[in-house]
């Protein structure tokens, strides 16, 4: 039997297609260098180590600085925290994401019809962006995760927030950040539907600009009808998406003071999500 990988180690499979987004030769925009790309000093450490090191992070929530040296050939936290920051400015997570949909889309095919959103609130003590007063929390700094996912829990598109706005102030930003499908034309004739909880009631046209159509049910009324009718809600699925990502422990307390690397971690998790979602469907022989 194939021996089972930790949560924090990564496929070749996987590897491969973080590589292709990698740079060859990263520079600041507006930073002037003295050596021609590539020149100086040959990198002594390779992607894939920072890369592993990044994903143990993620996957265990310990600080940059606890990163266990030995573990990773002796690389510096303070290199692997460097790292990190040059790619979800480079784009290398989000591209990531989007190849992992891709494949995904290809190889199982995206639940259009059915796609559910909702947001999540936690705790942000050092973030300086996207952060705002938590009204559950007594109004200390938090942040909030917004998804919009399709019918299988499959993450379409992510949106970090202060945890004081409201999930209906980015019901315009969510669908216009999903992935552009494979087959236009073919989505493009499917009824799409949107489930939304009734903190959303009075956004339905908003929705509708969309192209799809709204479901908000007022408050109990989903509950009354499970005890009624046997009913089964499409719109629990999100929450499940929701717990996957919290079994990311770097996400449970958002520790990243900007936008841009909490982002990163995001991408990096929901990417990650799809990547097991289809090693689960198809797995190797």
């Amino acid at each position: 039997a194939q021996e089972r990988l930790k949560t924090w180690e990564i496929t070749d499979d996987f590897w491969n297609k973080v590589e292709s987004n990698i740079p060859t030769h990263p520079r600041v925009p507006g930073k002037q260098y003295r050596r021609k790309p590539g020149g100086g000093k040959k990198a002594r450490y390779r992607d894939r180590l920072y890369f592993s090191a990044i994903v143990y992070v993620l996957r265990t929530g310990i600080i940059w600085n606890a990163l266990p040296r030995l573990q990773f050939d002796n690389i510096t936290s303070q290199a692997v925290h460097k790292k990190f920051m040059q790619w979800p400015r480079a784009g290398v997570l989000s591209e990531t994401l989007a190849a992992g949909l891709m494949e995904y889309d290809e190889m199982e095919g995206i639940a259009w019809e059915w796609q559910s959103a909702d947001g999540t609130q936690g705790k942000a003590p050092p973030a300086l962006e996207a952060v705002g007063p938590n009204p559950a929390d007594r109004g200390k700094n938090g942040s909030k995760k917004n998804l919009l996912v399709d019918a299988n829990g499959i993450p379409l598109s992510l949106v970090a927030t202060g945890a004081n706005r409201h999930g209906s102030a980015v019901l315009d930003e969510l669908p216009r950040n999903r992935v552009a499908p494979l087959d236009f034309g073919h989505v493009q004739s499917i009824e799409q539907n949107l489930c939304l909880d009734a903190g959303c009631v009075g956004k339905a046209q908003l929705v509708m600009s969309h192209g799809m159509k709204p479901h908000i049910r007022p408050r109990g009324e989903e509950k009354k009808a499970i005890e009624r009718h046997g009913f089964k809600p499409k719109r629990w699925i999100v929450e499940a998406a929701h717990s996957w990502f919290n079994r990311f422990r770097k996400l449970l307390v958002r520790f990243e003071k900007t936008y841009i690397a909490y982002r990163g971690l995001l991408h990096l998790a929901a990417a990650m999500i799809i990547m097991n979602t289809i090693m689960r469907i198809y797995p190797v022989l």
